[in-house]
């Protein structure tokens, strides 16, 4: 018996997809290019198409004779039994199989944001609090875990990680980005996908590009970023986990810039993407984006003609379903008005993709390979870890916390006694359970309260909710206050509750008008305060929320973003002092709720001074965060010279622990660029290092900086090293910064290219 060379797996994998194209009609290419919006059914008896307001009838079985690019999220679209949900897609994936000329399965894709969005799966932090840890190795192995749980159930594409840039933390969607500043962002976003990729799981990156820079921060909205903004504060968390994570797929945004849609620009998705970048992977579009192009953007008169658009600029897939890329495109192509060299790009790029996987190899099974457990205990400890160190304390100046054993304790807040209160807007209880009344979540959540009674077992807990999360309605106050009245310490646990447009104050279409705390959480904290009694403000929210108006009244603050299924013990770990906090901020805290949307990473203009009444300062700057003990930066070595253009210096630094108890110090590495061709941010993160140590001991952190990391988009939109002063600052934020190292330099202006240094190198070896 002859096997077909595409068969073949000892050819190359361009071999294989060449010879299969080769013998593809038409529509089965196209079949390639499109999802189906599919969910499993509860009793496991099968995968069926799920209707959506966007969606277009169709006959599934006729549909899959011709073959099927993807399967839209099986497991997370109703809560369905991970064993029953793994059996019914390989179910679905035999008959597909089947049912075409070839025997090509579907590419299966979830959401794994947050963790794999499916019922009974772990519901770890929210990227925010990804970005809160500094710990890029800590984030790698989240995501290998959540690689190896959707691989394990027959998942083959991740929708993950957002490496939007956070510019104006009113957008809904700040949860579900890692911070403000692109280093972070990058070097964070990379580790992640380099998890998910080493499960063998294609990571997606969210959402090429611009998203997080809409106008007015309200969801969708036009992108007005000039050049220079997209290329140094946009585009190199994605060129970062492309180069450094390996990311096998990336997702076209839905916004327009300086009226471009990004899924109609060749400029963005195959000259820079591609052609500059020399990325090979596939381009996806994001839900209904296609579409879009006619109904929102208005740049198609019609599905054809935006399946031509997208396809042209170089989308590959569209997803969720065949709203344009199926019988509009076919009937496009057949008739002339495309051409039908661009399906055959976009057919090989995907079947490459399928190539890689061993979609295509004979002895291809879609049974699991072992057991299936989507919340395992080892989840669960990773899930806490996680949580524990991406816990922030903004303050603490009387030492208020830890809480003393036997004390009495009001606990008060609309966020104190809610599991959902951990979770953020793609965990699976928020985003899907929500239409599934009566359905259990499927996994534990502790509570705050619950898990503070656990933790300070001899103190005395007592709990008012005060008020709603948004609702403006103090009648609960009352209450509230008296539990208060009779207490040594009130924890205030405030913050948001995530949703999907308007139905939460944090989330995707979830955009707030200003930065105050929402509903009435602002005056129920005033009124706590009135009683005289201490308050530890704890906030769970998906965004900074303006503290101004308290500063200096309170006896703590901790800031946790959505912190997870493990959140609750890790909140109370830190207010017990069983966890010493080591989160740093990845955003910016405001000092006033109005009119000030800002992020560090400001030039001159955008900084306080005498041009403006209005100081954009933040209360607690990006990358602050205090510890339980106290750290000492000693012995800097390093920095004070003169370099080429293209050269490099180290920069070392002793940290020591002169506290009492393990704790861990985060080493923040800036960049000041005192004068500059364009206006340069003030400062900006270059390098970073966590540091754990134990009472008393010592470690020294060095960086290895090049000057690839001095590099910018020029007046001509070139990224160049111009030679001339630089800093380098030693800081534990961008704020506080403990040593400045002044370099000088020399030669030409240099134009760096596609293979210039991204990260900082750092090693940190112990001192005795």
């Amino acid at each position: 018996m002859t096997t077909a060379p595409w068969r073949d797996p000892a050819l190359p994998a361009a071999a294989r997809v060449d010879d299969l194209l080769s013998r593809m009609t038409l529509q089965e290419k196209t079949a390639q290019l499109y999802g189906v919006w599919v969910g499993a059914e509860t009793d496991g008896e099968g995968v069926a198409p799920h209707q959506h307001d966007m969606t277009v009838a169709y006959d599934w079985d006729e549909l899959i004779t011709h073959g099927l690019g993807q399967l839209t999220r099986p497991f997370g679209t109703a809560p369905v039994d991970p064993v029953r949900g793994a059996r019914a897609l390989a179910r679905a994936q035999r008959r597909i199989a089947a049912a075409g000329r070839f025997g090509i399965p579907a590419l299966a894709h979830e959401e794994c944001l947050a963790g794999f969005t499916a019922w009974r799966a772990t519901a770890y932090p929210v990227p925010l609090a990804w970005g809160a840890t500094w710990d890029p190795p800590l984030v790698e192995e989240m995501a290998r875990r959540i690689g190896e749980d959707l691989r394990s159930v027959g998942v083959h594409q991740g929708l993950a990680p957002v490496l939007d840039v956070v510019r104006d933390p009113r957008w809904g969607r700040v949860e579900e980005t890692i911070g403000e500043d692109p280093y972070l962002v990058g070097t964070v976003g990379a580790a992640y996908v380099r998890g998910l990729e080493s499960a063998g799981v294609v990571a997606t990156l969210k959402h090429f590009a611009g998203y997080a820079s809409s106008a007015g921060a309200r969801n969708l909205a036009p992108v007005r970023a000039g050049l220079r903004e997209f290329a140094d504060i946009t585009l190199p968390p994605f060129e970062m986990a492309l180069r450094e994570g390996g990311a096998r797929s990336v997702m076209a945004a839905y916004t327009e810039t300086d009226g471009l849609p990004a899924s109609a620009d060749p400029g963005l998705l195959t000259r820079l993407l591609r052609e500059e970048w020399g990325f090979t992977g596939t381009v996806v579009a994001d839900y209904f984006g296609i579409g879009f192009l006619q109904t929102l953007h208005r740049v198609a008169g019609s599905p054809a003609e935006a399946a031509h658009a997208a396809l042209a600029a170089g989308i590959d897939v569209e997803l969720p379903t065949l709203k344009c890329y199926g019988p509009p495109l076919l009937e496009a192509v057949r008739s002339g008005r495309v051409p039908e060299e661009l399906v055959d790009r976009a057919a090989r790029r995907v079947l490459l993709q399928k190539c890689e996987l061993g979609l295509l190899d004979a002895d291809w099974t879609p049974e699991p390979d072992g057991p299936v457990s989507l919340d395992p205990p080892v989840n669960r400890a990773l899930a806490r870890r996680l949580a524990e160190e991406s816990v922030v304390l903004l303050d603490n100046p009387a030492g208020l916390l830890p809480l003393a054993s036997g004390t009495r304790i009001a606990v008060v807040g609309p966020r104190a006694a809610d599991a959902l209160a951990m979770l953020g807007c793609y965990s699976f209880p928020s985003h899907v359970l929500t239409h599934h009344p009566g359905v259990p979540t499927g996994i534990e959540i502790p509570t705050v309260l619950e898990a503070l009674r656990a933790e300070l077992p001899d103190a005395k807990v007592t709990f008012a909710q005060g008020c709603d999360v948004s609702d403006p309605d103090p009648s609960g106050f009352e209450e509230a206050v008296a539990r208060t009245a009779e207490a040594d310490v009130c924890v205030a646990v405030l913050g948001d509750r995530a949703g999907l447009f308007g139905r939460g104050t944090s989330g995707e279409g979830c955009d707030a008008t200003d930065l105050a705390l929402p509903g009435a959480q602002g005056d129920l904290l005033d009124a706590l305060l009135a009683t005289g009694v201490p308050v530890v403000l704890v906030l769970l929210t998906g965004r900074p929320y303006a503290l101004g108006r308290w500063h200096g009244r309170l006896g703590a603050v901790v800031q946790a973003f959505f912190p997870g299924e493990e959140g609750g013990p890790a909140v109370a770990g830190v207010l017990s002092g069983r966890v010493n906090p080591s989160g740093r901020l990845p955003v910016s805290v405001p000092r006033e709720p109005g009119g000030q949307p800002w992020t560090y990473l400001q030039p001159p203009l955008g900084l306080a001074g005498e041009v403006s009444n209005l100081d954009p300062t933040p209360l607690y700057a990006f990358g602050h965060g205090r510890s339980y003990t106290r750290f000492a930066w000693e012995d800097v070595a390093g920095g004070e010279e003169e370099i080429g253009t293209d050269g490099a210096c180290d920069l070392s630094v002793t940290v020591r622990n002169t506290g009492e108890r393990k704790g861990a110090e985060v080493v923040q590495l800036y960049l000041h660029d005192p004068v500059a061709s364009v206006t340069r941010p003030d400062v900006r993160l270059v390098g970073y290092r966590r540091v754990a140590l134990e009472a008393g001991e010592a470690a020294r952190v060095t960086f290895r900086f090049h000057t690839d990391l001095s590099a910018f988009t020029d007046r001509a939109g070139r990224r160049v090293v111009e030679p001339g002063a630089l800093e380098l600052r030693l800081a534990a934020s961008s704020a506080d910064v403990r040593h400045t190292a002044r370099l000088t330099l020399t030669g030409p202006v240099r134009v760096t290219g596609a293979d210039r240094r991204l990260c900082c190198p750092t090693e940190v070896s112990p001192v005795r």
